[in-house]
């Protein structure tokens, strides 16, 4: 009851703390001084009087104004700690040496006579005792009514710092936390048995299966924001073989003191985490240097790749971000996020085609962008595999209607986003890419920097194998694999972009760069790794199929061609690809003629026969291709 209302008056009167704890300040540190006098002297003599009615008058104000100097009564009380109560002693310290200056400066005068100096120290030792007791005190108080966190019985893996902090935080909650938590897991030997704001460290990643069937646990938060991705996959393994499919991590110590999130804010298990690769790094002043101030466009906004331009691209303080996109869906959802979450940067969303050059030049009228991000195209492999016509009109005249205008009005910088699949490319999507390539490399124009980026597929982009793959085990299978053997590279849609800006920074025009994807991964161990990664086996629990390839996909991808037999490294995961083929302007006006081809409507086959001629290494099955138009011709014949 007493805890009760002492609650509800602080509650009450926040608006006066200062005051009242000025004020409460003012009568503890009087009686402190009375309390030393007599500590020191036993019975207080009335010639020691007028020394505590002098030293009340001149000590005291200079004492509150010390601990108001050290912002000691605008600290949470509720959040008390060691830091605060070495400020008090600080102040207190402080405090004392002037008591002391002040029996030195004072010492002649007759009331001053017999003043005893130890006052000084035993004032320092109640000062700092009584104070931050009051304070410890308050915060006792305040969790005196505790409460066992609820939710899920977790484990958190690793008991350094931020997982003091994170266990903390979940006993604060006073039982509304989501979470449980039973212990540690940590592998450093010297914690072991050990006990940490009453919870103890249970043991190091190998014990996780053993503790997660000993104490029932039905989840594991990992605590360590400074693991790498392989660090994380390896305590994942052993998550897995525990059976536990709850598993949140714990975000980055960095957007915590950025004030992005908090502690408590956990994250799920992402893709990248399946890969256990490392995640690259990138130079920010570079990047800055050419964006910083610029008015910059990025087409195709609305997509995987696009959007995270546009996200990341603020962080750079552009001028005005122009979001284009064909698609007002996702250029609706882009412009609304970009406005809640960052409405500092000026922006504005243009629901425009890209190859529709009457508008392009609307916009390169009213805005003059001088650095393009160059996003927009049709990327599903079997889609366009079926749809030729679109590929070419999208892939390639959008990139060539975007380009020619940004030579026209001088653009700084227009970066291309290309694709591993242009290299040797067996379809459409990838010939597109590759011709819109070799395109730029021919568009000459003595302001404008064209530089391509090629790279492989992206993690949780749309269609991506990682999330078909997980909605296929949650609903209990199949998963479907085109094939065993089937490899691809991957990087996440972050690092991605990243390299992206970077390549952006090192161009001078006219280069292709490409952008390390690592190792390439087996699509078949990645999806025994989902699979695992929900408690269960492959092809006991989860059946897997093999669906075979589909029309255009290779069984692995390639980096560079056959021509582009040296790269030279410039920087960290970014390459150059010296390409010892010229094409000329001629290519240019090849390039237009397979444009109108498609425009006019060409049969399918001339539109890929035309792509051949352009890229000679594009795997065409020519007889294949007959033998289909063939039977469409007698069909139509028939009827």
């Amino acid at each position: 009851m007493l805890r009760g209302y002492i609650l509800r008056f602080v509650e009450n009167h926040k608006k006066h703390k200062l005051l009242l704890t000025s004020v409460v300040e003012v009568i503890l540190f009087a009686a402190i001084l009375v309390l030393a006098y007599w500590i020191r002297l036993g019975d207080i003599e009335a010639k020691y009087l007028p020394q505590i009615m002098f030293l009340v008058l001149t000590y005291l104000p200079v004492k509150i104004f010390i601990f108001w100097i050290f912002s000691l009564y605008k600290i949470s009380f509720r959040y008390f700690s060691l830091y605060e109560s070495l400020e008090i002693l600080k102040a207190a310290a402080i405090s004392a040496a002037f008591l002391a200056l002040i029996g030195m400066i004072f010492r002649d005068f007759n009331f001053m006579q017999g003043y005893p100096r130890s006052v000084v120290f035993i004032d320092l030792l109640l000062t700092f005792l009584a104070s931050s007791g009051i304070r410890h005190g308050f915060s006792i108080l305040y969790h005196a009514n505790y409460k066992e966190p609820g939710g899920r019985r977790a484990l958190i893996v690793g008991a350094g710092d931020a997982g003091v902090r994170l266990l903390r935080e979940l006993k604060m909650s006073n039982g509304n936390s989501s979470y449980k938590p039973l212990g540690f897991i940590d592998d450093d030997p010297g914690k072991l048995g050990s006990i940490i704001s009453g919870t103890r460290v249970l043991g190091n990643r190998k014990d996780i299966p053993d503790k997660v069937k000993e104490l029932e646990v039905e989840a594991l938060i990992i605590s360590i924001p400074s693991a790498t991705s392989s660090e994380i996959s390896a305590i994942m393994q052993y998550a897995r073989d525990s059976g536990v499919e709850h598993i949140k991590i714990m975000p980055d110590i960095s957007d915590v003191l950025a004030g992005k999130v908090t502690l408590g804010d956990l994250k799920e298990v992402s893709s990248e985490d399946f890969l256990g690769r490392e995640s690259v790094s990138v130079e920010v002043e570079s990047i800055a240097s050419y964006i910083e101030g610029k008015c910059v466009l990025v087409t195709g906004a609305g997509g995987s790749i696009g959007s995270e331009l546009c996200r990341q691209i603020s962080s750079f303080a552009p001028k005005l971000l122009i979001m284009l996109d064909v698609g007002d869906t996702e250029l609706f959802y882009i412009s609304r996020e970009m406005n809640e979450k960052l409405p500092k940067v000026t922006n504005i969303s243009v629901l425009a085609d890209v190859k529709d050059i009457i508008t392009m030049r609307g916009i390169f009228e009213k805005f003059s962008p001088e650095v393009i991000f160059h996003a927009a195209a049709y990327k599903h492999v079997p889609l366009l595999e079926n749809n030729p016509r679109e590929a070419i009109l999208n892939n390639i005249e959008g990139t060539k209607v975007t380009a020619l205008l940004s030579a026209e009005y001088s653009v700084k910088k227009f970066i291309f986003i290309s694709t591993d699949k242009a290299v040797n490319p067996t379809s459409v999507m990838g010939t597109t890419k590759r011709i819109s390539e070799n395109m730029l490399k021919e568009i000459r124009s003595g302001d404008t920097e064209f530089v391509s980026v090629r790279f492989g597929n992206v993690l949780d982009s749309r269609g991506s194998v990682i999330p078909i793959f997980r909605d296929q085990v949650r609903r209990g299978g199949p998963v479907t694999v085109t094939h065993p053997d089937m490899t691809r590279f991957f990087m996440s849609i972050r690092e991605a972009v990243y390299l992206v800006l970077q390549a952006g920074a090192l161009g001078r025009g006219g280069e292709v760069f490409v952008l390390d994807m690592g190792e390439p991964v087996r699509i078949l161990d990645l999806a025994h790794n989902i699979i695992r990664f929900f408690g269960l086996e492959p092809d006991k629990d989860v059946p897997i199929i093999y669906t075979g390839l589909r029309p255009g996909e290779k069984l692995f991808e390639e980096i560079l061609t056959a021509e582009e037999d040296t790269t030279v490294t410039i920087r960290n995961k970014i390459f150059i690809a010296h390409d010892i083929n010229h094409f000329g302007k001629e290519y240019v006006k090849s390039v237009k003629n397979l444009i109108n081809k498609a425009r006019n409507g060409a049969p399918r086959e001339v539109m890929l026969l035309t792509l051949k001629e352009l890229v000679p290494t594009y795997k065409l099955e020519l007889p294949r291709l007959w033998e289909t138009e063939s039977k469409k011709m007698a069909s139509t014949a028939d009827r």
